[in-house]
């Protein structure tokens, strides 16, 4: 076996790894604030638009990699959570908007910060500078794969 493939499986392995301890802290930390991990993204990703803090469900679906039955699903407990409601899409009778409300506008900033404190967990005791020459490596691995789908 090349030392080529060999290091592109220690990479693999490594960055599962790494996406399995951050999964568990994040999910963990989600858990407290009565959130699953995929309502955290859906309220992450409607607080990044601009005000009023909308998308289409197609567009969280897409932007999150979640069929538009999952995501139905994740709305609709939003939806009853009270984080998230759903108004008419005057440009397009066919779609509705999905907006934050005030309260889950509140709770993303908690998720927020509560992911925040599960990546600081995992990568406690590890130098700022390694992390950093990681993430460095990582982007610069990913860029030319694009948004490539695979098998």
């Amino acid at each position: 076996m090349s030392s080529s493939l060999i290091a592109t499986l220690e990479l693999g392995k490594r960055i599962t790894r790494l996406h399995l301890l951050f999964e568990q802290v994040v999910k963990a930390e989600m858990a407290e604030l009565g959130l699953t991990y995929a309502e955290f993204d859906v309220l992450m990703s409607l607080s990044r638009a601009a005000p009023p803090y909308r998308m289409k469900p197609s567009e969280l679906s897409k932007a999150l990699l979640l069929t538009s039955g999952g995501i139905s699903n994740v709305l609709l407990r939003l939806t009853a959570a009270g984080y998230v409601e759903r108004e008419a899409n005057a440009g397009d009778a066919r779609s509705r908007w999905v907006q934050l409300t005030d309260e889950g506008r509140r709770v993303a900033a908690a998720g927020l910060e509560a992911s925040t404190r599960a990546y600081a967990e995992v990568t406690a005791g590890i130098p700022e500078e390694t992390v950093r020459h990681a993430a460095d490596a990582l982007r610069e691995i990913l860029s030319p794969m694009g948004r490539r789908r695979f098998r």
